[in-house]
């Protein structure tokens, strides 16, 4: 959490005097954006686009997950919060963005087989979550691997899923993006479910650096899932983790 806003010219210069051996990458970054944003006006389609671009270097990577110890330690990480939430082998989860499986692999081998449903906007990484699959044996549990468009999850039955979770989804997504998921979300969410996501949190000026991360504050959010009739609250337990991400949980009331 912090109040800088990065994507400011002089925090940005300032961050480059500091750190002048990430100057390459950014103007990468920068080099792509440009290109990526004339060719593609909607978000989903430009970040379908940057996945591709980054999957094709490193699935782990496109992920956020610098190496392999940290892509196991942060799925690791996102399984244990939850079993200590009381996640249960009956339980039907869906995963939004569920990426490569970095969490989904030890989700889909802790819950009954058909259990585990993720999306994600990228074909790319789900077929390197297909291949996750097949490297830890993950073949019977059925998991269902869905590429969408949109979260609308139209395709998805009504009060279906007891959990639903989305890891490091809000922190790549402009506002509307995340209004239309907790626009729909309740329908496809259990009476008695939950849906935990994390997000990029401000006490600053919110903002997005290269439409690719984007910083919220916390009573935003909470605002915006009680307008759509869902009750949402700050996970205070969760900033024990070593992680930089925030999380909400949010409930039908």
């Amino acid at each position: 959490m912090s109040t800088k806003n990065r994507a400011k010219l002089l925090y940005q210069v300032q961050y480059a005097a500091r750190n002048p051996g990430k100057i390459p990458g950014y103007l990468r970054r920068l080099s792509r954006d440009l290109i990526l944003r004339a060719r593609y006006r909607d978000h989903v389609s430009y970040y379908r686009a940057v996945m591709k671009s980054d999957a094709a270097k490193s699935p782990e990577a496109a992920v956020g997950s610098k190496s392999h110890e940290r892509w196991l330690a942060l799925g690791q990480m996102q399984f244990d919060y939850l079993i200590e939430h009381g996640l249960k082998p009956g339980d039907r989860m869906l995963e939004i963005g569920c990426g490569n499986l970095r969490a989904g692999r030890l989700f889909i081998d802790y819950l009954e087989p058909g259990h585990y449903y993720g999306i994600d906007i990228s074909p790319d990484i789900l077929l390197a979550a297909q291949e996750t699959i097949v490297r830890y044996g993950l073949q019977d549990k059925m998991p269902y691997l869905t590429p969408v468009s949109d979260l609308r999850f139209s395709f998805l039955p009504d009060h279906y899923f007891t959990v639903v979770h989305a890891h490091s989804v809000f922190s790549h997504s402009p506002i509307e993006v995340i209004d239309e998921c907790l626009a729909h979300v309740g329908r496809v969410m259990a009476p008695d479910g939950f849906f935990d996501f994390t997000f990029d949190r401000t006490e600053g000026e919110e903002h997005h650096v290269l439409r690719e991360d984007f910083y919220y504050r916390t009573e935003t959010l909470i605002a915006l899932a009680e307008r759509h009739g869902l009750r949402a609250r700050f996970m205070e337990d969760w900033e024990k983790r070593p992680h930089g991400q925030s999380k909400i949980r949010v409930t039908h009331r």
